[in-house]
Parts: C-alpha cells; structure tokens; sequence
C-alpha cells in the first residue's frame, strides 16, 4: 500500500524545479516565484487531507483489470512500433516472440512483416485479446522469467512496456538470451525510469472501487546494459525520446476542476501538474520518457 498525496506531489515538482534553478537553469525571479508557489500550495484548502491510500496490484491482475481499454490511443505506442517495424522489417521473414503481449499489439505488427507470431503473457485475459487479434499467431500463458519456448528457436524477441514490473531485469534477459538462435535481435522499450520515479505508473481500479497501480521498479539505463552484457548480448542501440507522455489508461471524461483541485485520484499524477505548471515544465524538460534497445546475439 502506497500513500498519493497531490499537495506532496505538487511541492515535489516545485522542489525539482528549484534544484535546477540552484545550478543555473532559472533566475532569481524565478527562484522567488517557486518559492511562493510552495506557500500558496501549503495554504490552498482543496489539498489538505487530500491523499489517498493506493493498493500496489500484482501486474497479472491489474493488467486483467485494464485489458478491456488497454489499446486506446497511447503516445508511448509510437516510439515503440517504430523501432520494431524498423528492426523486425529488416530481417528475413522467421519466428518472431513477443515477451509480454498483452493484447497482440506488437504481435499483429509483427505477423503483418511476415513472421510467424509466438506471444507469451502472464495474464488470461490479455491472452484471450491477443488470440482474437492475431488468429493466426500461436499464445501461450508464461512469465518473462521463463518462456514456454525452446532453446534457440526464435529469431527475433520484442518485450514493450513491461518490464518496468519485474524486480529484476537479469532473469528476464539471460530468458530472452536462452530462446534466441546465434544473429537474431531483441528489441526493448518501456517507461524511462526517470520517469517511473515521477509516479507515472499506470492506475486502475478493482471491482470494489479500490485504486491500485501496478507494481513497478526503476530500472536505471545502466541496469539495463548491465542485464544484456551479462547475459551475452551485444548492444547495437540506445534511444532515450523525450516527447512521449508515460503510458498509463485514459480516465473517463469528467467535468473540469475548480484551480487548486486535485482532480480525480484516477488522472493522477499526469494531471497534477496543473497544480505547479511553471514547476512541472521546469522539472521535466529534457527528460526522456521512454528507454529503447535493440540488443543481438553473436552470429554463427
């Protein structure tokens, strides 16, 4: 159980964006301006006692929960399908694994290169989306820690946004490396971990009403080469794009919010920063939103 406190958020983006004035980014006006705001938002009546108390959900049932309207539009879609179509588009037609499927998005784009599609998800109800999507593709229930897949039997291996939700990427990679034949590639993207630690983490509700996030981890871009040097891969490239916004469900529409309010705990943290919109732009720009490899096996 983790406690979201907006007012706490809102002084957190103030001081992020303070840090950055104090070496020399912003002036001294806007120095005083952060500092003011910080008054006022300690004074404001909306954010007091305005936390709440969230539930950290297993991603096999939150990712149940949000299956239904996983596919609404995402930008962080965007950067992902370009790297796969790119990657997977030059390589000869082979098997394709896609670590993670959810509802057969990367899978869909995968078969439509002409690969033959395995995907391999932990949640049922994921699965059960991606077969209706991709008929001709071959699903299987498994863990990113182990692939119901033969030793080197694929050609190419896709994991997307998922692996902010393992504790440890190590497993995962030597999992990737294991099910790989000698040439082939592993493209990954997820949620840059700068931006996992500003509480962009995707929020759903139980059947009872309860909030819950799915349990996620901050995967430093060196944790991440650390993994894939020791499980024998090879880095061919590392992007780091800054104009995603973190993945996360869209809320249902509701009526505006008076200045000052939160908003409904379900759009947060993404719309708690028009509690601080100075701050918030301060403290986030030039900070990626997204991690992308393509990784590859030593040839024959």
């Amino acid at each position: 159980m983790t406690y979201e406190d907006p007012l706490a958020y809102a002084i957190g983006l103030q001081g992020a964006a303070l840090l950055r004035a104090f070496t020399g980014e912003h002036d001294r006006a806007f120095t005083r301006a952060r500092v003011d705001a910080v008054r006022r938002l300690l004074d404001e009546p909306a954010l007091q006692d305005a936390g709440v108390e969230v539930a950290r959900l297993d991603p096999v049932e939150a990712y149940g929960i949000w299956a239904p309207t996983y596919d609404a539009p995402n930008p962080a879609f965007d950067f992902d399908e370009a790297l796969i179509r790119e990657v997977a588009g030059a390589r000869p037609a082979g098997v394709a694994l896609d670590a993670a499927c959810g509802t057969g998005r990367v899978a869909a784009l995968l078969g439509n290169l002409g690969h033959e599609v395995v995907g391999v998800d932990a949640s049922p109800e994921m699965l059960a989306l991606a077969r209706r999507r991709v008929p001709r593709g071959t699903f299987w229930r498994g863990t990113l820690q182990g692939f119901p897949v033969d030793d080197a039997s694929v050609d190419l291996v896709t994991c997307s946004l998922a692996l902010t939700h393992v504790p440890q990427l190590e497993p995962v990679l030597r999992e990737m490396a294991r099910v790989l034949r000698p040439g082939g590639s592993a493209v990954i993207a997820d949620v840059h971990p700068e931006v996992v630690a500003r509480g962009a983490v995707p929020a759903v509700r139980r059947e009872d009403g309860t909030p819950g996030r799915v349990a996620s981890y901050r995967h430093r871009t060196g944790d991440y080469l650390r993994a894939a040097l020791a499980a024998g891969f090879e880095v061919r490239r590392c992007e780091e794009p800054l104009n995603a916004i973190a993945a996360g469900p869209d809320p249902e529409p509701g009526p505006p919010v008076a200045k000052g309010d939160p908003g409904p705990w379900d759009t947060w943290p993404w719309s708690l920063a028009a509690l601080a919109p100075e701050a918030a732009r301060a403290a986030t720009e030039g900070v990626p939103s997204m991690i992308l490899w393509e990784l590859g096996m030593p040839g024959r």
